[in-house]
């Protein structure tokens, strides 16, 4: 869930793929993992090898599956340090960070898969029309093959390794491709995933737009990206010449309406948390908050308080705020502060890639900050007359992946859930609702399309076959032969529904 527009890669790079099939040879750091790559293998060669393996059968197995999600729980608990220290090389998030949004995510959602896998594969039985009397009838998921996921740098390891697990889980063999903008994940990744989840069941792609425009060339069974929606139509480009499916997570502008009945002690300190957290490098981040004048002059000195309570009174000094991925999107942010009202923040350093966690008042609708997706640590207060000016704001623009809503009035909560559309929906609490794992996660219109976590992982990734066994004897299709006679005709039709 990347910023905004960038081609599919930057720098060239080594690719990797898979080690030996055992799955048994962790590297012990940061440093072993980097000086110890896989043998490199082109995008066409990493599709061949997948798809050999798929072809084997190997995957279809329910114990395989399982056995996969074991070695991917390995390496997330075996190589947390390793995780960690790449994720603050490339975004110099904290390690608490890097546990509650990343590595420990990650394995809660390892166990939970394992947990309910055997029912969610369970075939689904259905009913069958009188003139197929006898006949059985049920729904089976099924693997689609292989499938492509194409990952971002903001949460280089949570968004490389959820949709694997999910195709995983589904039987299918994966073709991964992380992004080059956090090169130490990257690396960590290319060097750990086929060293522990053996079988050749993951195929690791390094590199940049080269590696990743033939990677897209190649027919596959499933792509599934994760970024800006400019990179989503190339993708949705590349894949229709294969009539391939796509799921695509993106982005936008997730907007925070804060109603005078909301605590707003803890709507400022939720706020601070949801939007600067990595940065405000989150594709469901509060992108901005709509409120009264009356209610942002309450609001306003409290959020200024919480980013000093939680970072403060020099962020730069905090090991709890990250930096922004790159010197292009340092560039980026500055230009959107530019004749902006700061009342929190604004400092930019770009040798650092630092831009501090800020708070802007009086903004125009119609200003830059507004046009985009923000995609970092600046947080715009858009004053609105009332809750209907609110949901008329959200609605006049495109559908959000995230809608947050700080009231204590049901009657606010059920206006914005029947009134507007949105990816999700969460009311007092931002950025949570992706650690429910039964909650589908994706997005809406411009916002994405597709949706996993939990179960719907297992769903997107699987093809949902009906299959109906009918018995010879008796023979009941007998009515639907022809000749048609009058009595069997008016007979068939009325089982069939189409009588008067």
């Amino acid at each position: 869930m990347s910023a905004t527009t960038r081609p599919l890669g930057h720098d060239t790079g080594a690719t990797a793929t898979q080690g030996d099939s055992s799955g048994r040879h962790p590297v012990g750091s940061a440093g072993d993992a980097s000086s110890a790559p896989t043998p490199p293998v082109t995008p066409t060669e990493a599709v061949r090898r997948a798809r050999a393996v798929f072809a084997s059968g190997v995957t279809r197995p329910f114990d395989w599956r399982l056995a996969r999600l074991a070695e991917l729980r390995r390496l997330l608990t075996e190589q947390e340090d390793v995780l960690c220290a790449a994720l603050h090389d490339d975004l110099r998030k904290s390690r608490t960070e890097a546990m509650v949004t990343e590595v420990g995510f990650l394995v809660r959602e390892v166990d939970h898969t394992r947990r309910h896998l055997a029912g969610w594969l369970r075939p689904r039985r259905v009913p069958v029309p009188l003139t197929l009397g006898g006949g059985r009838a049920s729904v089976v998921p099924e693997p689609l093959g292989v499938v492509t996921v194409i990952a971002p740098w903001n949460y280089p390891v949570q968004l490389c390794l959820s949709p694997v697990l999910g195709a995983l889980a589904a039987g299918n063999t994966v073709v991964l491709k992380p992004s080059e903008l956090a090169p130490a994940t990257s690396r960590a990744l290319a060097t750990l995933l086929p060293r522990y989840v053996g079988e050749g069941a993951v195929q690791v792609v390094e590199g940049g737009v080269a590696e990743t425009t033939e990677l897209l060339s190649r027919r596959v069974d499933h792509v599934f990206y994760t970024g800006n929606g400019t990179v989503g139509r190339v993708v949705l480009e590349a894949a229709a010449r294969h009539l391939t499916p796509v799921t695509l997570e993106l982005g936008g502008k997730s907007p925070a309406y804060v109603d005078p009945s909301a605590d707003l002690a803890v709507t400022a300190k939720r706020l601070v948390w949801g939007k600067f957290t990595n940065a405000g490098q989150t594709c469901i981040a509060p992108d901005y908050v709509l409120a009264t004048p009356a209610v942002l002059d309450r609001l306003t000195p409290l959020l200024s308080r919480a980013v000093e309570d939680f970072f403060g009174d020099d962020p730069r000094r905090s090991d709890d705020f990250g930096r922004i991925v790159s010197d292009r999107h340092v560039q980026r942010l500055a230009g959107l502060l530019e004749g902006q009202r700061c009342v929190t923040g604004g400092g930019v350093d770009a040798a650092e890639r630092y831009v501090a966690p800020t708070v802007l008042a009086d903004v125009d609708p119609a200003s830059a900050v507004m046009a985009e997706e923000i995609f970092g640590p600046v947080l715009p207060l858009v004053a609105v007359p009332d809750l209907d000016a609110a949901i008329a704001f959200v609605v006049e623009r495109d559908k959000p992946l995230a809608l947050y809503v700080f009231a204590d009035d049901p009657l606010v909560e059920r206006r914005f859930e029947r009134e507007t559309s949105s990816g999700a929906l969460a009311v007092n609490m931002p950025l949570a609702h992706v650690a429910v794992p039964d909650l589908p996660f994706g997005g809406v219109g411009a916002s994405g399309t597709g949706s996993y976590h939990g179960r719907a992982s297992v769903e997107l990734f699987s093809h949902h076959k009906p299959v109906l066994r009918q018995r010879t004897r008796p023979d009941t299709a007998a009515l639907l032969y022809p000749p048609s006679r009058s009595l069997r005709a008016r007979l068939a039709s009325r089982l069939m529904g189409l009588g008067r």
